[in-house]
């Protein structure tokens, strides 16, 4: 050990073997597979979107009287301020997206499954809470479709029952959208919602390193590799093509801005980012009742799978009805998805 390693070793008593374990960790080798990679992805993402927020809360205003101005003088004025939003834009959209394949990725391999259950729900809690700085943020922008696009979105939160009207009032300082909804939106975005997925992300990589990567089910390979420098060198790489493709993201598709919200016209199309495109159409198709329930009760399935999947496996051990079950909700999501986009 070095003098300098001796100094630190007497104020933080920490034995560098017990630093250096959780890096010799063996991992399955269907690892080696980049589609199976993306575990680290979020992660680096929620660290972009970290310091690009910070970057734009020094220009921007949270006052529906400025907060267009000044989201307008970040896209057009502050030097390189349209990089920063566009980079901020981007990540957030691409979080969602990366969040998602880890957890279809996840149901497809069954790693879910006995002793990994509260591993799966804080990705799904993860998951949720991703979607919820999408839905803030994007209200922040106050132009005309995300002014409106709040006032509905807050309409079905308000139709939930019991805790729907209580809820609805949180949420907008009020029975109606007014100045207090959006500094309450700019609270949520930058200090609930981080502090959330801070929690769940240190939960989430606790009880994978407790419990190590699942193995692929039916996969006789019983050869590993480490987890340092292997595998994270191809995490590494990962992020690299992301950081790559979101700066080119930036460049050749700059952030623009609608225009500014108006309270008095209703536009005549209300359509939501492509990450709401389900909810939204399935919310049209039925009544709004059935429509939210529905929505409900996904969520709620989606948080149980593991057990819902070890019920149906206990009924028919070799039919796959969990597998069956599961791929049918996602392809109607997917669908549902695909629909939105053509028809729009």
């Amino acid at each position: 050990m070095t003098r300098f390693g001796r100094w630190l070793y007497n104020r933080v008593p920490v034995d560098p073997e017990t630093l250096r374990k959780p890096l010799r960790e063996e991992l399955p080798v269907h690892l080696k597979q980049w589609m199976l990679c993306l575990g680290g992805t979020p992660l680096l993402l929620f660290l972009i979107l970290a310091t690009t927020g910070i970057l734009l809360t020094f220009y921007y205003v949270p006052d529906p009287s400025h907060a267009y101005e000044s989201v307008e003088n970040i896209s057009f004025h502050v030097r390189f301020g349209w990089f920063i939003r566009g980079i901020h834009r981007g990540a957030a959209q691409l979080m969602i997206l990366t969040t998602l394949l880890h957890i279809i990725r996840v149901f497809g391999t069954r790693a879910y499954r006995k002793p990994r259950e509260l591993t799966w729900m804080l990705g799904v809690a993860l998951f949720l809470t991703v979607m919820g700085f999408a839905f803030t943020g994007y209200s922040l922008v106050n132009d005309q479709l995300s002014y409106w696009a709040t006032i509905v979105g807050t309409n079905m939160v308000g139709t939930m029952p019991v805790i729907g009207k209580p809820l609805l009032y949180l949420l907008r300082g009020g029975p109606e959208v007014n100045p207090n909804t959006m500094s309450r939106f700019y609270d949520i975005h930058i200090g609930i919602l981080p502090t959330i997925t801070t929690l769940l992300v240190v939960g989430h990589i606790v009880l994978v390193r407790l419990h190590g990567v699942a193995r692929l089910e039916e996969d006789p390979r019983t050869e590993t590799y480490a987890f340092f420098p292997d595998h994270v060198l191809r995490e590494l790489i990962v992020g690299l093509v992301v950081v790559i493709g979101l700066v080119n993201y930036a460049i050749f598709f700059p952030p623009h801005i609608g225009p500014p919200a108006n309270p008095l016209i209703t536009p005549a199309t209300i359509r939501p980012e492509w990450y709401f495109w389900p909810v939204f159409r399935w919310l049209e198709l039925v009544p709004e009742m059935i429509g939210l329930a529905g929505v409900l009760l996904y969520v709620l399935g989606m948080f149980l799978w593991p057990f819902i999947d070890e019920g149906l496996e206990k009924v028919a051990p070799k039919r796959h009805l969990g597998r069956i079950v599961g791929t049918v909700a996602f392809l109607i999501t997917l669908g549902l998805l695909l629909w939105e986009g053509i028809a729009g």
